[in-house]
């Protein structure tokens, strides 16, 4: 005979297995229709640029207007006539961090998610600032600092981690790279042409500095200068601890420095 009791059992062993399958079913799901993160740095996928307010003021996601656009073609035509002699600072006017196409500097890397596997975690900060000093056809002189307590990802819960671990963003704020070599260029670049260089200089991050050499894309375009560049990064090398989650099963101890950024003439 059947008791009260199995009979009831029954039933609930069978919801409780079927919610068991959905749950890994959806994990399963979401690792292939999750979002896909943005794609590493590129001028060949980044649009055409164009300064929508003068160097070091207005936001990355200002529209353009008839004035900013007169301001760049005239910037674009002083270009022509006095070649690339100057300073030039980070522009946040120039494009919009929603689509990526503005200045930003960030991270990639591969970590293990439990019940979902492997993806790669990738997080961005439009908080630039710096400059570039150009003495005829060659760089002089350059420095970057980022602002890594605004660094977001697709996931907020990682962003806040890195305040307390990894990054320890509450205790080192920022990353710099000072130039360190000149870099001759050799001539003043076509509009809208690809150059690559490798700059040589000194990154700080967490604390640690370190002499980089880091290659880079550069196009000048539309009165702008825009540098694209990654640099592999062992987390040992600037004493970043291996991030730890419930959720994390593990993470490379390795990942990708990569940034983007649009100069203006000062």
């Amino acid at each position: 005979m059947t008791t009260p009791t199995s009979s009831r059992r029954g039933p609930l062993l069978a919801v409780l297995a079927l919610g068991i399958v959905i749950a890994g079913a959806a994990g399963t799901w979401y690792l292939f229709l999750r979002p896909a993160g943005p794609p590493p740095v590129s001028l060949a996928t980044l649009p055409p640029v164009t300064a929508t307010a003068s160097a070091g003021t207005g936001s990355a996601t200002e529209a353009p207007s008839a004035s900013a656009d007169v301001g760049a073609t005239a910037s674009s035509d002083a270009t022509a006539a006095d070649g690339i002699t100057g300073t030039w600072v980070v522009d946040p006017s120039v494009g919009s961090i929603s689509d990526f196409s503005s200045t930003f500097v960030g991270y990639r890397v591969r970590e293990e998610l439990a019940s979902i596997g492997a993806t790669e975690a990738v997080g961005r900060t439009p908080d630039v600032t710096g400059s570039l000093t150009i003495e005829g056809t060659t760089i002089t002189a350059g420095e970057l600092t980022a602002d890594l307590t605004t660094l977001q990802s697709d996931e907020s819960n990682r962003d806040r981690q890195l305040q307390r671990q990894a990054l320890e963003t509450s205790q080192f704020p920022t990353a710099t790279f000072t130039l360190t070599q000149p870099v001759d260029l050799g001539s003043v670049p076509d509009e809208g042409a690809t150059v690559e260089l490798t700059l040589a200089g000194d990154l700080t991050l967490h604390g640690v500095t370190n002499p980089v050499e880091v290659p880079v894309a550069a196009r000048l375009q539309g009165g702008v200068i825009t540098v694209v560049g990654s640099l592999p990064i062992v987390f040992a090398d600037y004493g970043i601890a291996t991030p730890r989650s419930m959720i994390v099963l593990s993470v490379e101890d390795n990942g990708t420095m990569e940034f983007q950024v649009h100069f203006s003439p000062a």
